[in-house]
Parts: C-alpha cells; structure tokens; sequence
C-alpha cells in the first residue's frame, strides 16, 4: 500500500482528491493537514466522504509528512515550495496541484505569480505531469507539477497539430470556459449564484497565469516560440471546461485520422467521431477528455473542441493518474468512474 498525505485539503480540489484516495485500492490514507480546520473530522467539513474517511485535519507537520511515501499539495500557490525540499531529502515523492513547479524559468514564475521562487533549483527537476506527453519521465519522477485545468484542455486539443507540425505555431487560438468551481471555495463576489447565474464573461484577457503554462508545454514540443490568444470565460455551471481551439493548417492532412492515432492508446483520452460535438456532461466527475475536430467549409483553419472536468482531469484525477504511473500501479487505477448524468 502506499502511504499518501495531503496538504491542504479543504478547496474543491481537495476534496475531490479525498473522493478518489479513499476509494483507491492501493492507497493508505494516512494524513490531511490543514491550519484552519485542524482537529475537525473530514467528514464532518465534507458530509459526501462519511463512512469513506475517518480521517481529522491536523496542523502540517514535516515531521509527520515525512512519513509517507507520497505527500500531495492542494494549497494556493506559494505555499508547496516551502516544504517540498524537505520531503524530498526524506524521500518522499511529491505531486503539486499548485503552480509552484509548473514554469521552468523562476523569473517568469515570479513575474506571473508575484512571489520569489523559495526553491528555483528544483523548477529544472520537476517533470510536467501530463501524462499524454511526458508519461516515461513521470514515471521515474520524485516531484510532478501537476498541470492546471485550463493547459491540460488546451494542450491535449493542440499536441498532435504541433507534434506534426502542420499548423502555424505563432496564430493559434484558445477560447475557454470554465465553471465557477475552477476559482476555488473561497467566498467571492464573482462566484456568488446572483452574480454567476445567468451570465457569461471573459475575463484576464490581458494575461492569464496559465498562458504562459501552455507556451511552454507546446514550444517543448515544437522547439520555436509559440504565439497564443488565450481567452478563459466565466460560465454559469459548477464544474467543467469547455476549450475551443484555433490553428491555421500549413498542409492538408487527414485530421480525424491524426488524432485517433496519436491518442489511441490513451487511456483518458477520446477521440470523438468525425462530425461530433463534445459536451462537459460527458466528462462530469470523470478523469477524461474529449475531443472533436472540425475543419469548417473544408478550409484551413482547424477547430478542435476539449472538454475535461476540471477538478479531476484538470486537477485530482491527473493527480492520481501521475500517483499510479510514479509507483508502477496501473495507469487507470482508482480512475475508471463513468461521467455522470444529467
């Protein structure tokens, strides 16, 4: 069994790592941290895992986290990097949910997210923890950055136009949206229902913290800077991100073909038939994404349609699907939920 700590448990996306943990069989849940809640039993904050966890919160403890075999952060941003050296000199393996390892370059990370870096040494070690492209490395990994929700959507619609190279890297376009569940459980004004309901609007237009994520996961690929319109959406719904992609083709290709083959062995990853339009119910509460391409009036402008559940696919569930490949389990263990409907 693995022995798994989580710190920071207490936002949507730690309690949607709790859900799939605890019905994971080869899991010990061992501990949960959390300053704020510390002593008050999981289930008495989050009454859907009663009789699933009887786990309480506690105070976060190196002490104690260097226990485990793997500790998982679902903390805001700034907060992982301070404790990760440690568990890692205690050999323990860590997977960020946060963007603290994300970016390679720390003076960009500090640019975006408007912090020092605690630990820049460890940003050229941390493996980018999509699976679809960067599987092997992960594998041998001691510290994953988990990928966002919006990069994961996006890259995975864009990877098998740039790995083939039959776009143009510096005209592509992503148009986003996102449910209200993707700006976290903190009260906000934004995300109450009688500003959220019944209302649709972009926002961060001038620059998203993501944009930067995704120019660096495809110019990893492609090897030349890669110029993005990156627009996210506010949507009246809980949880979901449905990305509609852009890219101007160089030479003609079988697109549907293209994508069947590069992802036909994904586990997570469906390739819808040719004509089909993707919906963010067919992946509510599930670990996949689901894609769609068009190519409108035969012309060469590609449309690619993504839709993941962004607290699983975009957070936990990649989180465990990166647990299972670190220890050898099988890929899609603790995964294999069917989305839910209605």
């Amino acid at each position: 069994m693995i022995k798994a700590g989580i710190v920071g448990g207490t936002g949507y996306t730690g309690v949607e790592l709790l859900r799939l943990l605890c019905a994971h069989p080869e899991v010990d849940l061992a501990v949960i941290t959390s300053r704020a809640e510390a002593g008050r039993t999981v289930s008495d904050l989050f009454p859907n895992l009663r009789g699933a966890c009887d786990l309480a919160f506690s105070e976060p403890d190196v002490n104690v986290l260097t226990t485990c075999d793997v500790v998982f952060f679902a903390t805001p941003n700034g907060t992982a990097m301070t404790l990760v050296p440690a568990l890692l000199d205690a050999g323990v393996r860590v997977v960020d949910l946060a963007a603290d390892f994300r970016l390679k370059d720390a003076a960009e990370w500090q640019h975006w997210y408007g912090i020092e870096h605690a630990c820049p040494e460890l940003l050229g070690e941390a493996v980018y923890g999509l699976p679809e492209l960067n599987r092997e490395m992960i594998r041998d990994a001691r510290l994953v950055a988990n990928p966002g929700c919006y990069p994961t959507a996006v890259a995975l619609g864009f990877l098998p136009l740039i790995e083939k190279q039959l776009v143009d890297p510096g005209q592509l376009i992503a148009d986003t949206k996102s449910g209200v569940s993707g700006a976290g459980r903190g009260a906000s004004v934004g995300s109450l229902l009688a500003e959220a309901s019944e209302n649709m609007k972009a926002y961060a237009v001038s620059g998203h913290r993501h944009l930067p994520e995704i120019r660096q996961t495809l110019e990893s690929v492609v090897g030349i800077p890669v110029g993005l319109t990156f627009v996210p959406h506010l949507t009246p719904m809980i949880r979901g991100i449905h990305a509609t992609l852009y890219a101007r083709l160089s030479e003609p290709a079988d697109l549907q073909q293209l994508y069947e083959e590069r992802y036909i062995d994904e586990p997570f990853v469906d390739v819808l038939p040719a004509g089909s339009h993707v919906e963010t119910r067919t992946v509510r509460a599930s670990n996949y994404c689901r894609l769609a391409i068009h190519q409108p009036q035969g012309r060469d402008t590609v449309v690619i349609l993504s839709v993941i559940d962004n607290l699983v696919k975009g957070a936990a569930g990649q989180a465990v699907q990166n647990m299972n490949l670190m220890f050898g389990l099988e890929e899609e263990l603790g995964l294999g939920a069917i989305a839910v409907l209605p």
